[in-house]
């Protein structure tokens, strides 16, 4: 057994879990007092970082161990959870890469997080061209239809 803390937590507008409409939208990963400043030293020299965090507010019942219809949509195929980007894995873990927007202080501001406001963040990694898939990416059919609006900005109401 092991233990992880925070070392920071998102700051954004959005508050409510939804699978879409992620584009567009600005967040701020604001480090914890125990963590030191100068740990964001030089991030802002990477466009883009990877941020590791926790789906803290996913309830333990929903957890899926084995495989599930993505979104429950019975149109695409039952698959594993490692098959997909869920949220309701067995150890909650998110990643998203995003754009590194500027710095101030101990906040880091960045582009179209997936995470929302107060989840704790587990770790920041910037993202490097040598740690890039090296080759094609492959993909499922299926796969495409889900994202079709993950990144699309949120209509406007």
């Amino acid at each position: 057994m092991f233990e992880m803390h925070p070392i920071g937590y998102v700051r954004a507008e959005r508050n409510e879990p939804g699978d879409d409409f992620w584009g567009g939208s600005e967040a701020c990963i604001e480090l914890i007092s125990q963590m030191e400043v100068d740990a964001l030293d030089g991030l802002e020299e990477f466009s883009h970082a990877t941020i590791v965090y926790y789906f803290d507010r996913v309830d333990p019942i929903k957890i899926s161990r084995g495989a599930r219809h993505p979104r429950n949509n019975p149109d695409w195929p039952k698959v594993g959870i490692f098959a997909q980007r869920g949220k309701n894995r067995p150890n909650r873990i998110g990643t998203c890469t995003v754009r590194v927007l500027r710095r101030e202080g101990r906040k880091l501001y960045v582009a179209e997080l997936d995470a929302l406001d107060n989840t704790p963040v587990l770790d920041i990694k910037p993202v490097m061209q040598e740690f890039l898939p090296r080759g094609p990416l492959r993909q499922p059919e299926w796969s495409h239809e889900l994202m079709a609006d993950y990144w699309q900005p949120k209509p406007a109401k």
